[in-house]
Protein backbone atom coordinates (compact mmCIF):
# COMPACT_ATOMS: atom_id res chain seq x y z
CA UNK A 1 0.00 0.00 0.00
CA UNK A 2 1.56 3.70 -1.42
CA UNK A 3 1.32 6.19 1.58
CA UNK A 4 -0.44 9.52 -0.05
CA UNK A 5 1.11 12.47 2.07
CA UNK A 6 -2.03 14.53 3.78
CA UNK A 7 -3.17 17.87 1.84
CA UNK A 8 -2.81 21.67 4.13
CA UNK A 9 -4.16 24.36 2.87
CA UNK A 10 -0.82 26.59 2.12
CA UNK A 11 -0.70 30.52 1.71
CA UNK A 12 1.20 30.69 -1.80
CA UNK A 13 2.85 33.64 -3.39
CA UNK A 14 1.03 34.05 -6.48
CA UNK A 15 2.82 37.48 -7.45
CA UNK A 16 4.95 40.45 -6.30
CA UNK A 17 5.18 44.33 -6.93
CA UNK A 18 6.48 47.37 -5.54
CA UNK A 19 7.02 51.35 -6.01
CA UNK A 20 9.43 53.93 -4.93
CA UNK A 21 8.94 57.71 -4.82
CA UNK A 22 10.44 59.29 -8.04
CA UNK A 23 13.13 61.73 -5.74
CA UNK A 24 16.23 60.04 -5.02
CA UNK A 25 18.69 61.60 -2.10
CA UNK A 26 22.45 60.40 -2.76
CA UNK A 27 24.45 60.75 0.16
CA UNK A 28 25.98 63.92 -1.38
CA UNK A 29 23.02 65.37 -0.99
CA UNK A 30 22.35 64.77 2.41
CA UNK A 31 25.82 66.20 3.56
CA UNK A 32 24.67 69.40 2.29
CA UNK A 33 21.90 69.13 4.79
CA UNK A 34 23.90 67.64 7.74
CA UNK A 35 27.04 67.49 8.64
CA UNK A 36 28.06 64.24 7.36
CA UNK A 37 29.72 62.68 3.86
CA UNK A 38 29.04 59.55 1.48
CA UNK A 39 32.41 57.67 3.09
CA UNK A 40 31.01 57.82 6.47
CA UNK A 41 27.53 56.90 5.59
CA UNK A 42 28.83 54.06 3.46
CA UNK A 43 31.21 52.48 5.68
CA UNK A 44 28.95 52.45 8.87
CA UNK A 45 25.91 51.15 6.99
CA UNK A 46 26.16 50.71 3.40
CA UNK A 47 23.61 52.85 2.26
CA UNK A 48 24.53 55.23 -1.09
CA UNK A 49 21.23 56.41 -1.36
CA UNK A 50 17.39 56.30 -0.79
CA UNK A 51 14.09 57.37 -2.33
CA UNK A 52 11.93 60.57 -0.46
CA UNK A 53 8.29 60.95 -1.36
CA UNK A 54 7.84 63.92 -2.77
CA UNK A 55 4.29 66.64 -3.02
CA UNK A 56 1.40 63.94 -3.35
CA UNK A 57 3.46 60.58 -2.84
CA UNK A 58 1.78 59.00 0.53
CA UNK A 59 1.57 55.56 2.38
CA UNK A 60 -1.76 55.31 0.59
CA UNK A 61 -0.49 56.09 -2.88
CA UNK A 62 2.74 54.17 -3.26
CA UNK A 63 1.19 51.12 -1.45
CA UNK A 64 -1.75 51.12 -3.92
CA UNK A 65 0.81 51.20 -6.81
CA UNK A 66 2.50 48.89 -5.43
CA UNK A 67 -0.71 46.60 -5.31
CA UNK A 68 -1.69 47.00 -8.64
CA UNK A 69 1.78 45.75 -9.65
CA UNK A 70 1.68 42.69 -7.63
CA UNK A 71 -2.26 41.76 -8.86
CA UNK A 72 -0.24 42.14 -12.62
CA UNK A 73 2.01 40.38 -11.58
CA UNK A 74 -0.27 37.15 -10.36
CA UNK A 75 -2.59 37.79 -12.99
CA UNK A 76 -5.58 38.60 -11.11
CA UNK A 77 -8.11 41.15 -11.15
CA UNK A 78 -8.68 43.45 -7.74
CA UNK A 79 -11.93 41.68 -7.26
CA UNK A 80 -9.90 38.18 -6.44
CA UNK A 81 -8.82 39.92 -3.44
CA UNK A 82 -10.64 39.56 0.20
CA UNK A 83 -8.11 40.51 2.29
CA UNK A 84 -5.87 43.47 2.88
CA UNK A 85 -3.13 43.82 5.37
CA UNK A 86 -1.48 46.45 5.00
CA UNK A 87 2.07 47.18 7.37
CA UNK A 88 2.88 51.05 8.32
CA UNK A 89 4.33 53.02 10.88
CA UNK A 90 3.45 56.01 8.87
CA UNK A 91 -0.40 56.16 7.90
CA UNK A 92 -2.04 59.33 6.07
CA UNK A 93 -4.49 59.34 8.87
CA UNK A 94 -4.85 58.28 12.53
CA UNK A 95 -7.48 57.24 11.29
CA UNK A 96 -9.00 55.15 9.30
CA UNK A 97 -6.59 52.71 8.70
CA UNK A 98 -4.61 52.98 5.46
CA UNK A 99 -5.58 49.73 3.89
CA UNK A 100 -8.98 50.35 3.56
CA UNK A 101 -7.93 53.51 1.49
CA UNK A 102 -6.46 51.33 -0.65
CA UNK A 103 -9.01 49.35 -0.39
CA UNK A 104 -11.27 52.03 -2.06
CA UNK A 105 -8.10 52.59 -4.66
CA UNK A 106 -8.68 49.33 -6.11
CA UNK A 107 -12.31 49.04 -6.35
CA UNK A 108 -12.31 46.59 -3.66
CA UNK A 109 -15.79 46.01 -1.90
CA UNK A 110 -15.86 43.21 0.13
CA UNK A 111 -14.10 41.09 2.82
CA UNK A 112 -11.46 42.79 4.91
CA UNK A 113 -8.83 45.68 5.35
CA UNK A 114 -6.56 46.76 8.57
CA UNK A 115 -3.28 48.03 8.73
CA UNK A 116 -1.01 45.69 11.47
CA UNK A 117 1.31 48.36 13.22
CA UNK A 118 5.50 46.01 14.44
CA UNK A 119 7.39 48.88 12.53
CA UNK A 120 10.41 47.41 10.55
CA UNK A 121 8.78 43.74 11.60
CA UNK A 122 5.54 44.94 10.19
CA UNK A 123 5.96 43.14 6.72
CA UNK A 124 6.76 39.61 8.21
CA UNK A 125 3.82 39.92 11.28
CA UNK A 126 1.09 41.29 8.23
CA UNK A 127 2.33 37.78 6.20
CA UNK A 128 2.30 35.78 9.44
CA UNK A 129 -1.36 37.60 10.36
CA UNK A 130 -2.93 37.27 6.83
CA UNK A 131 -1.23 33.17 6.41
CA UNK A 132 -3.11 32.59 9.73
CA UNK A 133 -6.17 34.09 8.32
CA UNK A 134 -5.95 32.15 4.69
CA UNK A 135 -5.45 29.06 6.86
CA UNK A 136 -8.42 29.61 9.10
CA UNK A 137 -10.51 29.86 5.62
CA UNK A 138 -11.43 33.69 6.51
CA UNK A 139 -10.51 34.35 3.09
CA UNK A 140 -9.10 32.74 0.25
CA UNK A 141 -7.29 35.90 -1.27
CA UNK A 142 -5.02 38.33 0.79
CA UNK A 143 -2.57 41.75 -0.62
CA UNK A 144 -0.08 41.91 2.16
CA UNK A 145 1.60 45.22 1.35
CA UNK A 146 4.55 47.19 3.62
CA UNK A 147 4.23 50.92 2.48
CA UNK A 148 6.22 53.77 4.55
CA UNK A 149 6.84 57.38 3.97
CA UNK A 150 9.56 57.94 6.97
CA UNK A 151 10.84 60.79 5.94
CA UNK A 152 8.09 62.57 6.99
CA UNK A 153 8.92 61.87 10.45
CA UNK A 154 12.86 62.02 10.42
CA UNK A 155 14.66 64.65 12.56
CA UNK A 156 16.86 65.94 9.52
CA UNK A 157 19.09 67.94 11.99
CA UNK A 158 19.84 64.38 13.56
CA UNK A 159 22.29 62.61 11.02
CA UNK A 160 22.46 59.23 13.44
CA UNK A 161 18.95 58.94 11.90
CA UNK A 162 18.04 60.96 9.01
CA UNK A 163 20.69 59.54 6.39
CA UNK A 164 19.61 55.85 7.14
CA UNK A 165 15.51 55.94 5.85
CA UNK A 166 13.71 56.05 3.04
CA UNK A 167 10.48 55.59 1.56
CA UNK A 168 8.56 52.77 -0.58
CA UNK A 169 6.16 49.86 -0.73
CA UNK A 170 6.29 46.63 -2.14
CA UNK A 171 2.98 44.04 -2.27
CA UNK A 172 2.54 40.62 -2.70
CA UNK A 173 -0.63 38.40 -3.40
CA UNK A 174 -1.05 35.36 -1.33
CA UNK A 175 -3.35 32.48 -2.34
CA UNK A 176 -5.35 29.76 -0.36
CA UNK A 177 -4.31 26.60 -2.13
CA UNK A 178 -4.45 23.33 -0.50
CA UNK A 179 -1.25 20.63 -1.49
CA UNK A 180 0.28 18.00 0.14
CA UNK A 181 1.88 18.75 3.21
CA UNK A 182 5.31 18.34 2.42
CA UNK A 183 8.66 20.60 2.22
CA UNK A 184 8.47 20.50 -1.72
CA UNK A 185 5.13 22.01 -1.69
CA UNK A 186 4.68 25.93 -2.08
CA UNK A 187 3.67 28.27 -0.14
CA UNK A 188 4.94 29.80 3.65
CA UNK A 189 5.47 26.87 5.72
CA UNK A 190 6.15 28.56 8.95
CA UNK A 191 6.50 31.94 10.60
CA UNK A 192 7.57 33.17 13.98
CA UNK A 193 7.37 36.39 15.81
CA UNK A 194 8.50 37.93 19.02
CA UNK A 195 8.33 41.31 21.16
CA UNK A 196 9.65 42.72 24.16
CA UNK A 197 8.32 45.92 25.29
CA UNK A 198 11.21 47.01 27.47
CA UNK A 199 13.54 48.31 25.19
CA UNK A 200 10.79 50.27 23.10
CA UNK A 201 12.68 53.67 24.31
CA UNK A 202 15.94 52.36 21.86
CA UNK A 203 13.92 53.16 19.06
CA UNK A 204 10.64 55.22 19.06
CA UNK A 205 9.03 57.98 17.82
CA UNK A 206 8.58 60.53 20.76
CA UNK A 207 5.05 61.73 19.70
CA UNK A 208 1.28 61.03 19.17
CA UNK A 209 -1.93 61.54 19.47
CA UNK A 210 -2.61 60.46 23.29
CA UNK A 211 1.08 62.03 24.79
CA UNK A 212 2.19 64.92 22.40
CA UNK A 213 -1.11 65.51 20.23
CA UNK A 214 2.07 65.14 17.71
CA UNK A 215 3.55 62.97 15.01
CA UNK A 216 6.66 63.63 16.34
CA UNK A 217 10.19 62.45 14.98
CA UNK A 218 12.32 58.70 15.26
CA UNK A 219 14.81 58.61 18.13
CA UNK A 220 17.30 55.46 18.14
CA UNK A 221 20.00 54.43 19.71
CA UNK A 222 22.21 52.71 17.44
CA UNK A 223 25.03 51.09 19.19
CA UNK A 224 21.93 49.28 21.31
CA UNK A 225 19.53 48.64 18.44
CA UNK A 226 22.79 46.77 16.44
CA UNK A 227 23.06 44.41 19.42
CA UNK A 228 19.94 43.05 19.96
CA UNK A 229 19.41 43.13 15.86
CA UNK A 230 22.05 40.71 15.47
CA UNK A 231 21.29 38.11 18.40
CA UNK A 232 17.48 38.06 18.02
CA UNK A 233 17.27 38.08 14.04
CA UNK A 234 19.52 35.37 14.11
CA UNK A 235 17.93 33.38 16.75
CA UNK A 236 14.32 33.44 15.14
CA UNK A 237 15.90 33.03 11.96
CA UNK A 238 17.26 29.31 13.83
CA UNK A 239 13.74 29.07 14.74
CA UNK A 240 11.76 29.05 12.04
CA UNK A 241 14.06 26.45 10.34
CA UNK A 242 14.47 24.33 12.70
CA UNK A 243 10.68 24.56 13.27
CA UNK A 244 10.29 23.59 9.56
CA UNK A 245 13.59 20.94 9.69
CA UNK A 246 15.37 22.74 7.27
CA UNK A 247 19.29 23.77 7.48
CA UNK A 248 20.80 27.06 6.26
CA UNK A 249 22.39 25.73 3.11
CA UNK A 250 19.16 24.47 2.53
CA UNK A 251 17.43 27.94 2.36
CA UNK A 252 18.01 29.52 -1.51
CA UNK A 253 17.56 33.00 -0.54
CA UNK A 254 17.76 35.19 2.65
CA UNK A 255 15.41 38.35 1.96
CA UNK A 256 15.93 40.51 5.03
CA UNK A 257 14.89 43.63 6.40
CA UNK A 258 17.29 46.37 5.22
CA UNK A 259 18.37 48.03 8.11
CA UNK A 260 22.31 47.83 8.00
CA UNK A 261 24.61 46.28 5.87
CA UNK A 262 27.01 45.52 9.44
CA UNK A 263 23.74 43.56 10.62
CA UNK A 264 23.13 41.51 7.41
CA UNK A 265 26.51 40.75 7.58
CA UNK A 266 26.56 39.78 11.33
CA UNK A 267 23.73 37.69 11.08
CA UNK A 268 24.57 35.80 7.47
CA UNK A 269 28.17 34.79 9.34
CA UNK A 270 26.55 33.85 12.51
CA UNK A 271 24.14 31.03 10.83
CA UNK A 272 26.45 30.11 7.99
CA UNK A 273 24.91 31.68 5.06
CA UNK A 274 26.80 32.62 2.32
CA UNK A 275 26.96 36.40 1.53
CA UNK A 276 25.69 35.85 -2.67
CA UNK A 277 22.69 34.44 -1.19
CA UNK A 278 21.65 37.67 0.33
CA UNK A 279 19.02 40.02 -1.31
CA UNK A 280 20.26 43.78 -0.10
CA UNK A 281 18.74 46.32 -1.84
CA UNK A 282 19.95 49.07 1.28
CA UNK A 283 22.71 50.62 -0.87
CA UNK A 284 19.61 52.16 -3.01
CA UNK A 285 16.62 52.19 -1.31
CA UNK A 286 18.08 52.76 2.38
CA UNK A 287 15.77 51.54 5.28
CA UNK A 288 12.57 51.66 4.13
CA UNK A 289 11.52 50.16 7.19
CA UNK A 290 7.91 47.47 6.54
CA UNK A 291 8.55 47.96 3.02
CA UNK A 292 11.94 46.80 2.51
CA UNK A 293 11.25 43.26 2.54
CA UNK A 294 8.72 43.11 -0.28
CA UNK A 295 10.50 45.75 -2.18
CA UNK A 296 14.14 43.46 -1.91
CA UNK A 297 11.57 40.21 -2.82
CA UNK A 298 10.21 42.04 -5.45
CA UNK A 299 13.55 43.14 -7.10
CA UNK A 300 15.05 39.64 -7.10
CA UNK A 301 11.72 37.78 -8.58
CA UNK A 302 12.35 40.00 -11.40
CA UNK A 303 15.67 39.96 -12.11
CA UNK A 304 15.28 35.94 -12.71
CA UNK A 305 17.18 35.73 -9.33
CA UNK A 306 14.25 34.01 -7.44
CA UNK A 307 12.59 31.85 -8.98
CA UNK A 308 9.21 29.41 -8.66
CA UNK A 309 10.63 26.19 -6.28
CA UNK A 310 13.19 27.79 -4.09
CA UNK A 311 12.79 28.20 -0.82
CA UNK A 312 13.00 31.79 0.94
CA UNK A 313 13.55 32.82 4.67
CA UNK A 314 12.91 36.43 5.76
CA UNK A 315 13.27 38.47 8.23
CA UNK A 316 13.71 41.56 10.29
CA UNK A 317 13.49 43.48 13.43
CA UNK A 318 12.02 47.02 14.25
CA UNK A 319 11.09 49.37 17.51
CA UNK A 320 9.34 47.89 20.38
CA UNK A 321 11.14 45.56 20.26
CA UNK A 322 9.77 43.43 17.62
CA UNK A 323 11.25 40.77 15.40
CA UNK A 324 10.49 37.76 13.29
CA UNK A 325 10.76 35.45 10.33
CA UNK A 326 9.67 33.24 7.64
CA UNK A 327 10.03 30.56 5.90
CA UNK A 328 8.08 30.12 2.69
CA UNK A 329 8.87 28.30 -0.29
CA UNK A 330 7.91 30.45 -4.10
Amino acid sequence: MIDVPSTVVRSVIAGCGSALPQRVMTNADMSKIVDTSDEWIVERTGIKARHIAGEGETTRSLATLAARRALEHAGLKAEAVDLIVLATATPDNTFPATATLVQADLGITRGAAFDVQAVCSGFVYALTVADAMLKAGQASCALVIGSETFSRILDWTDRGTCVLFGDGAGAVVLQAERHADLPASPGILISRIHSDGRFSDKLYVDGGPSTTKTVGHLRMEGREVFKHAVTNISAVMDEAMKAARVTPGEVDWFVPHQANRRILEGTARKLGIAEERIVMTLDRHGNTSAASIPLAFDEAVKDGRIRKGQLVLFEAMGGGFTWGAVLARY
